[in-house]
């Protein structure tokens, strides 16, 4: 299991220090594996705070650029790489509907991480309106899709996928168990489609409002290997709640 942490845009030096204290003391105790994802400004506190700890850290965006250059804002693969960072969150809903990124900048990220060296976590989801229309799948099997249409073997080997309703994230509202195990089983099942051995291997991570009263019914579907966690994780004992329901 893998409970990765989403702070967004969220946190000051004093949160970094305190969260990353109480979660390095309780993190040997627990069998999943921990990630957290702090803004861009934080990571190299926060990196030097979980030093000697089995917690791993990670970014929320990345560049599309591998190569160093004239990119003003930008922060790429290799940079992050050499913070500490060992995974980076690719393709957040926010960043498709705030920023514009289309499945193709998605792909293209991800491919950008892989060959730094860091492994993607490409987020897919649904809006509520295409829920309701019956869309569900076909947006997923869309951004699915284009995944393997644009990234080769050895870079989908490398990715975690994270399912968030868009609906779900932000709201207080949560898919079911039931809702979130049935579209975490039909991604592995469109993965399957095209490689039967990866679907086996490939993690799928559940990101949607998750908080402590509801991780472990969502941690018992067949096919949630772990959490992408949002406002929960912004606090050590909520956070490692989460964990702990994880196994």
């Amino acid at each position: 299991m893998l409970i990765a942490g989403n702070w967004k845009m969220n946190g000051d030096s004093a949160q970094v220090d305190a969260f990353a204290r109480d979660v390095k003391s309780a993190a040997g105790e627990l069998a999943a594996q921990l990630l957290v994802c702090v803004p861009f400004v934080y990571i190299d506190r926060m990196g030097r705070e979980l030093a000697d700890s089995s917690v791993a850290l990670g970014a929320q965006n990345i560049a599309a650029e591998v190569d160093a250059g004239a990119f003003t804002g930008e922060v790429n693969g290799a940079m992050l790489a050499d913070t500490g960072c060992s995974q980076v969150i690719v393709g957040h809903s926010e960043r498709r509907a705030l920023y514009g990124e289309t499945d193709a900048v998605v792909a293209a990220k991800t491919t950008a991480a892989v060959a730094a060296g860091l492994k993607p976590i490409v987020c897919v989801g649904e809006t509520l309106e295409q829920r309701d229309a019956d869309q569900a799948e076909a947006v997923l099997g869309a951004q699915i899709a284009a995944l393997f249409d644009q990234c080769d073997a050895a870079t989908l080997a490398q990715v975690t996928i994270a399912y968030e309703p868009i609906w779900a994230i932000g709201t207080g509202r949560s898919a079911t168990p039931e809702q979130a195990q049935a579209i975490h089983a039909f991604l592995r099942g469109q993965i399957a489609d095209r490689d039967v051995t990866l679907s086996q291997s490939v993690q799928l991570l559940y990101g949607g409002s998750v908080k402590p009263d509801n991780a472990a019914a969502l941690f018992a579907g067949a096919d949630v290997d772990g959490a992408l966690v949002g406002g929960a994780s912004l606090k050590a004992d909520s956070f490692l709640d989460i964990a702990r329901a994880a196994g």
